[in-house]
């Protein structure tokens, strides 16, 4: 089985920077459609990035040009980075995968396998 371990999280003020990982544990032999969700308490959950085996990522319009996904070679880590953070952007961020190469739904894409998440907060 896949799983997936996020770190990476914290608090910050309005304005600044985190950077969150996720290691990937399990039989993923090639790259495939990976991403990133938060939810808020009392909120819908929320696609925030999504990356494919070829290295096209969608962003949510909330997110775009503030974050940005990625992940390293051996496909063993994914990473979010996220700049210029909002109060709005606080939430509990998951970590999300799949065995499929590609994410046929973009940033909806319905996951498979995804982490216990890992908390932001961002203070005004």
């Amino acid at each position: 089985q896949v799983q997936l371990v996020e770190s990476g999280g914290g608090s910050v003020q309005a304005g600044g920077s985190l950077r969150l990982s996720c290691a990937v544990y399990g039989y993923m032999h090639m790259r495939n459609c990976m991403g990133w969700f938060r939810q808020a308490p009392g909120k819908e959950r929320e696609g925030v990035a999504v990356i494919d085996s070829d290295g096209r990522t969608s962003y949510a319009d909330s997110v775009k040009g503030r974050f940005t996904i990625s992940q390293d070679n051996a496909n063993t880590h994914l990473y979010l980075q996220m700049n210029s953070l909002k109060p709005e952007d606080t939430a509990m961020y998951y970590c999300a995968a799949d065995r499929d190469q590609y994410c046929s739904r973009g940033i909806e894409h319905d996951f498979p396998y995804r982490g216990t998440g890992t908390q932001v907060t961002v203070s005004s």
